[in-house]
């Protein structure tokens, strides 16, 4: 298969050396010429992979003309907040029928869509050729060959098999799901949740604390992609469980390293210049929130990461109010 992949971050530069590895010709779209010729003449990505070096059938350029031509898979590896304006230029330029992968785990400010949504309305691309990839994602793993499996979500079966025998290999085991909404939802939320979980780990909390952050982070999730018609077993899986124990658990998921920070006290700018890093959770709360009530769902942990994130609540104070809250049967 010739792929391509859009975005030359940890997670994308993961994506192309699966796709490398399990034996498919890919090109990379970088917005620097530095990184582009790194990858093509060195195989690797030092910023964002140190270490990692990638398949020979791997290369790179900052031409996306270029890295999309005759392409039949297109992966799609950007801060999820940018996605709308980029499609608006790059549209144009897609191969007709090539699959549209998204590996973006976020909802957009304003219009609450999910990021297929997005592609699907302003690449004009029709819902069966987009294909969404969820699980747990923890890229510096995946690039180091550790065992790992995903989700890979389409409303045509066929398509999404496609994808999965294209990404499979001795490390990388793809599963395939016809629930699109359930796994975006899994992987938007779980970044909120991981930003409290973070918050958790700086204030001391123990095992009790971030065990009962998962689990009613989970069910916050779970009751959201309900109401928007997801599988509520979707969320007992790879697309809900798993990827949110995985950002929670793991120092290396850049959401939970993010909350650290301001478990610490620092504001949003101090944690994203030591981070360095585009932490989806901080902005996708607000969307989540949104959207939640919307549908008037309930999920308080969302709420107060909001609070702590944009309205500058002490986090102390954030885990009081939500221990506090009007008590409910489970």
């Amino acid at each position: 298969m010739k792929a391509a992949v859009i975005g030359s971050g940890s997670w994308g530069t993961a994506f192309a050396k699966v796709l490398g590895d399990a034996g498919s010709s890919v090109t990379m779209w970088a917005r620097r010429e530095a990184v582009a010729t790194e990858i093509r003449e060195h195989r690797g990505n030092e910023g964002s992979l140190p270490g990692v070096r990638l398949a020979e059938s791997v290369t790179a350029t900052t031409d996306l003309a270029e890295a999309v031509s005759a392409a039949e898979l297109i992966a799609i590896a950007v801060p999820s907040q940018t996605l709308r304006g980029n499609l608006a230029d790059w549209a144009g330029l897609f191969p007709a029928d090539s699959t549209v992968v998204s590996l973006m785990k976020g909802i957009e400010l304003g219009t609450l869509k999910r990021m297929s949504e997005v592609i699907i309305e302003t690449a004009g691309v029709a819902p069966d050729r987009v294909v969404v990839v969820s699980g747990p994602n923890v890229a510096p793993e995946i690039a180091a060959g550790q065992p790992t499996t995903t989700v890979v979500a389409c409303s045509d079966e066929g398509r999404a098999k496609q994808v999965q025998h294209a990404l499979a290999t001795p490390y990388f085991r793809p599963y395939t799901s016809d629930d699109v909404i359930g796994c975006e939802l899994g992987g938007a939320c779980k970044n909120v949740i991981a930003l409290a979980y973070g918050m958790a780990v700086s204030l001391g909390l123990g095992d009790n604390t971030r065990a009962s952050l998962i689990t009613r982070g989970l069910a916050e999730t779970a009751r959201l992609g309900v109401a928007l018609g997801a599988d509520p077993l979707t969320f007992a899986g790879l697309a809900g469980l798993g990827d949110l124990v995985a950002s929670c658990s793991s120092p290396l998921a850049r959401n939970r390293k993010f909350g650290e920070h301001l478990g610490r006290g620092e504001t949003l700018e101090q944690a994203q210049t030591a981070t360095r890093q585009t932490a989806e959770g901080v902005k996708s709360c607000l969307s989540i929130r949104d959207l939640a009530r919307a549908n008037g769902v309930e999920m308080p942990i969302v709420e107060q990461v909001e609070r702590v994130c944009h309205e500058g609540v002490d986090p102390r104070i954030a885990v009081k109010l939500l221990m506090t809250r009007e008590m409910k049967p489970e």
